[in-house]
């Protein structure tokens, strides 16, 4: 099955093409689902998380305290990576899963949404990365409206990423989301025609 890797950054617009793409009939794997799926109450990941971290990271009803967790990783650089190194394990098991159940399914391809795509190096797994792009001025202007934050949270929130320009250099279709949402969906038109057929799913 061919792979598609769709990243992007915060506020780039991402989640809107995937789920463009998804009404046209693309099969999407979502890792932020995959995320929260694979912590969920009774599964492997939340009892290693439970194992490593204590008890103490979990809400009365069982389920995993994200705030909790997050302000015990905050300033200590050990304890981050022993987290993202137990998700990203789980995660990755999960979304091979999917993409098996797929492609027995039929499908020809898929699409990848992953955030953190080209962070990670899982974009060496792809056939190809398709990056939603906007400048740094577009995307501090969209993350102020939709989230209220100022102008120095705005641009601390992109800096604390890796630039949208950096992760151009690992994609070869690149999506432009500094116009309307108009102007997206006449781009994305365009990308289906060409690619659309590579998600053909075929009669089993």
């Amino acid at each position: 099955m061919y792979k598609i890797g769709l990243t992007g950054g915060i506020a780039s617009g991402k989640s809107t093409v995937s789920e463009w793409l998804a009404q046209k009939g693309a099969p999407i794997i979502d890792a932020d689902v995959v995320a929260r799926e694979v912590v969920a109450p009774g599964t492997a990941g939340l009892a290693e998380l439970v194992s490593y971290f204590g008890d103490t990271i979990l809400q009365a009803d069982g389920t995993l305290d994200r705030p909790k967790l997050g302000a015990i990783i905050f300033n200590d650089e050990v304890k981050r990576k022993a987290l993202n190194g137990i998700l990203h394990r789980y995660i990755h098991e999960r979304i091979d899963e999917l993409a098996l159940d797929l492609a027995r399914a039929g499908y020809g391809a898929a699409i990848y949404d992953i955030p953190l795509l080209i962070e990670t190096n899982w974009y060496k797994e792809m056939d190809e990365v398709w990056l939603v792009s906007l400048e740094p001025t577009v995307q501090e202007a969209r993350l102020k409206v939709r989230n209220g934050f100022t102008d120095e949270e705005a641009k601390a929130r992109i800096a604390s990423q890796m630039s949208l320009a950096e992760k151009k250099a690992y994609s070869q279709v690149i999506i432009d989301n500094n116009g309307t949402l108009e102007e997206l969906m006449v781009q994305l038109e365009a990308i289906w025609q060409a690619k659309g057929h590579l998600f053909a799913k075929e009669d089993s």
